[in-house]
């Protein structure tokens, strides 16, 4: 039975912990992509082309005896329009709304999925696979006064105090501008993900840790595989509480 010492807000070791059978579940990186881009389309929002896009128009034919071909040609002018076949006409095959875009996945194998997910978190060699930066050794396991914390200096105080805030600096300087057509669609800036923290239940950390650069905080009950592996990688910096490793007896079998 794997076991985990437990860290106060001071960073000191107060006892340990006995890890739940979840996190020596095997480390299957295959199922672990499924569940995430699985996760990533089925929130994709609809989009396509209004039904009669291309169609409203005063284009209409010359007919016969002009020496050009019998398109559809705007009034006042020569220009092609309507038909998909020609320069400027309309799109033969857009983008349509009833497109499926889904992507399914068994219960059983996204399941599979988040324990895999899980037990990476306390694989040292996984973490840092990841580009987390971090003094401390895994797993983290922190006592259940962190859920208290309403302040975002005291979540600093704490992460630093675990050696953990390293890995804030890494995400808030990593931050950049994205290349492409997206930097002027409302998403300019790509960012790193941090440290996740995952509690036993609902608490005034997740609103005190809400502007660290790169945090998540998820109660147990919320994990899945996308928190767990960001980007389909798994082996995220995680952060468990006392009452969020007791919670997990019994869950995602």
């Amino acid at each position: 039975m794997t076991t985990a010492n437990i860290i106060d807000l001071s960073g000191n070791s107060k006892g340990e912990i006995a890890l739940p059978e979840v996190f020596s579940e095997i480390f299957r990186p295959d199922l672990i992509k499924k569940a995430v881009l699985s996760a990533q389309a089925n929130r994709l929002q609809p989009y396509g082309t209004s039904l009669y896009a291309g169609m409203k128009t005063s284009a209409h034919s010359w007919g016969s005896g002009r020496g050009v071909a019998q398109v559809p040609r705007i009034v006042n002018g020569s220009r092609v329009a309507r038909v998909p076949q020609a320069v400027g006409g309309r799109r033969a095959h857009p983008p349509k709304t009833e497109t499926d875009r889904t992507e399914k996945i068994n219960k059983k194998e996204k399941r599979l999925a988040v324990r895999s997910a899980i037990a990476a978190t306390i694989d040292a060699d996984l973490v840092k696979a990841r580009g987390h930066k971090f003094t401390a050794e895994v797993p983290f396991v922190a006592d259940d006064a962190i859920e208290g914390l309403v302040k975002i200096k005291e979540v600093i105080s704490f992460l630093q105090a675990a050696g953990l805030y390293d890995d804030i600096i890494r995400a808030k300087e990593g931050k950049h501008i994205r290349a492409g057509k997206g930097k002027r669609r409302g998403r300019k800036y790509k960012n790193r993900k941090s440290v996740l923290i995952v509690t036993g239940e609902e608490s005034p950390l997740s609103k005190a840790a809400n502007n660290l650069p790169g945090v998540d905080v998820a109660t147990v009950t919320a994990l899945n595989a996308e928190l767990l592996a960001p980007g389909t990688h798994a082996g995220r910096l995680t952060v468990w509480t006392q009452s969020a490793i007791t919670n997990m007896e019994g869950m995602f079998l």
